[in-house]
């Protein structure tokens, strides 16, 4: 399985980033997978996620300003990030939500938000 994140950069506060993954050796279309983030001195969290049928669910704190989407033909999840708060800086990591090959992480990509 691997995962490779990309997108991530320094942006000020109200900005916008898009991140993608590209994953392979899993069945993608089949796989719920999700965003998390990992803020210096904070656990990993879950911030979005999508299922195989495309639905979609978010963390409170970023509802309203993230969007995860997914291209099935290019094994791709997107987090589209508008609004971008400084609280919202953190390594961004996706993966696939559950079941085999979800123990496995790719390296992230880091998001810096000035204030």
């Amino acid at each position: 399985v691997q995962l490779v994140e990309s997108g991530g950069g320094l942006v000020q506060s109200g900005g916008s980033l898009r991140l993608s993954c590209v994953a392979s050796g899993i069945i993608f279309s089949a796989s719920a997978m999700g965003w998390y983030r990992q803020a210096p001195g904070k656990q990993r969290e879950l911030v979005a996620l999508i299922t195989s049928g495309g639905g979609t669910n978010y963390q409170d704190s970023v509802k309203g300003r993230f969007t995860i989407s997914r291209d099935n033909r290019k094994n791709t999840v997107i987090l589209q990030m508008n609004s971008l708060k400084p609280e919202d800086a953190a390594v961004y990591y996706c993966k696939k939500v559950a079941g085999p090959g979800s123990e496995y992480w790719g390296q992230g990509t880091q998001v810096t938000v000035s204030s």
